[in-house]
C-alpha cells in the first residue's frame, strides 16, 4: 500500500511538475512574441497607433450617445439629467406619418442606385481593360474620373440649371422639338432617376479603379491559351477576366447591400423642393431636419439608432447568404 501510494505521490508531483513546466513555457513564449514581434516591428505600430486612436476617440468613445435614443434629452439637463422615455421616441417613429414614406424612398433609391450604379463600373472596367491604344485608354480614364472630384454643392447646381424648364439644355432639345418644357425639378418621379443618374454620372469612372486594378491579376498565359484555342474577346472576358474579379465584386456587393439605407443627405436635400418632398424625403434628411433644424435630439438619434440596427442586420445577412453560396466573404 505505501509502495502504491508513492507511486501515486510521484505522479501526482510529475503531473504538477509537468503543469509547472507548461505554465512557464508558456509564458516565455508570450514574452517571446511580445519582445520579437511586437518590439521587433515597433515602428509599424507607431504607424498604426494614430488610426486606432482616431477610431477610439471619434467612432467608440461617442457611442454611449444612443442612450439619447431613450431620454427625453435637454441641452441644459445633460445627457444623464435627462428624463428616461424608454422605447417611446421609436413608438412615435412608427406611428409617424413620415416612416412609410422615408423607408420607401431611401429602399427605392438605394436599390435603384444598386441595380443601376454597380454594374457600369464593373463593365467600364472590363471594357477600358480591352483598349489596347494606351492613350485613348487613359483619356477616358481621365474623362471618367474627374467628376467625383466635383463637390455635390457643385453637382446639384448643374444638374438643376440643365434641367430648368426656361434656360437648362434639356428642355431647350425638348422645344426644340415643338413640345412643351417640362418641370424635371417638380415630379416626384423624375426625381428618383434625376438622382441615380447623377450618381452614376459623378462616380462610375471613380469606382472602377479598384476593378481595373483587380483586372491586373489576370494571368496573361490564359488569355493567350484562350485566344489559341479560338475563344474570342466576350468569352475570354467572361470566362477569364470576371472570374478573376469575382471576389472584388462580391465583398464591395456585401458592403453596399450593408449600407441600403445609409444615404447621405446633402445631394438629396439640394436637390429637393415642396414639390417633390413626398418623392424626395430620406431618413438622412429627415433626421437632419428634426435633428439639428428642430432640436429634437433624442428623437433623431433613435432614428439614426434603428438605421443603424437595420444596416448591421443586412450587411450580417447579406455576408452570411455570400458565405454560403460561395467561399467570398467579409469573415
Amino acid at each position: 500500500m505505501k509502495s502504491t501510494r508513492n507511486e501515486v505521490n510521484r505522479a501526482g508531483l510529475i503531473n504538477t511538475d509537468q503543469s509547472v513546466t507548461v505554465y512557464s513555457n508558456r509564458q516565455e513564449s508570450i514574452k517571446y512574441v511580445f519582445k520579437r514581434r511586437i518590439l521587433k516591428n515597433w515602428r509599424l505600430y507607431i504607424f498604426v497607433l494614430p488610426a486606432v486612436l482616431y477610431y477610439i476617440l471619434f467612432k467608440y468613445r461617442p457611442i454611449y450617445g444612443i442612450i439619447l435614443a431613450f431620454k427625453d434629452y435637454k441641452a441644459s439637463l445633460g445627457i444623464w439629467g435627462s428624463k428616461w422615455v424608454g422605447f417611446e421616441h421609436f413608438r412615435r417613429l412608427f406611428s409617424s406619418y413620415w416612416f412609410p414614406v422615408i423607408m420607401k424612398n431611401t429602399l427605392t433609391l438605394s436599390a435603384l442606385g444598386l441595380i443601376v450604379g454597380f454594374p457600369f463600373p464593373i463593365i467600364l472596367a472590363l471594357s477600358l481593360n480591352e483598349v489596347k491604344n494606351s492613350k485613348f485608354r487613359k483619356f477616358v480614364q481621365t474623362v471618367t474620373y474627374a467628376p467625383h472630384f466635383i463637390s455635390t454643392v457643385v453637382l446639384c447646381g448643374v444638374v438643376i440649371m440643365f434641367l430648368s424648364p426656361e434656360y437648362g439644355i434639356i428642355n431647350k432639345l425638348i422645344q426644340l422639338f415643338g413640345s412643351e418644357p417640362v418641370f424635371f425639378m417638380q415630379k416626384g418621379s423624375a426625381f428618383k432617376w434625376i438622382y441615380v443618374l447623377s450618381g452614376v454620372w459623378q462616380n462610375a469612372g471613380w469606382s472602377s479603379i479598384i476593378y481595373f486594378a483587380a483586372l491586373s491579376g489576370v494571368d496573361p498565359q490564359l488569355l493567350e491559351a484562350a485566344e489559341m484555342d479560338g475563344a474570342n474577346r466576350f468569352q475570354r472576358i467572361w470566362h477569364i477576366n470576371l472570374p478573376t474579379i469575382m471576389p472584388t465584386i462580391v465583398i464591395l456587393l456585401i458592403l453596399n447591400c450593408g449600407s441600403l439605407l445609409s444615404i447621405g443627405h446633402e445631394k438629396v436635400y439640394l436637390l429637393q423642393n415642396q414639390a417633390n418632398l413626398t418623392a424626395s424625403e430620406v431618413i438622412s434628411t429627415y433626421v437632419y431636419k428634426v435633428g439639428l433644424v428642430q432640436s429634437d435630439y433624442g428623437f433623431s438619434t433613435a432614428v439614426g439608432l434603428f438605421n443603424s440596427v437595420i444596416n448591421s442586420i443586412l450587411l450580417v445577412s447579406v455576408n452570411f447568404i455570400a458565405k454560403r453560396l460561395g467561399e467570398t466573404s467579409l469573415y
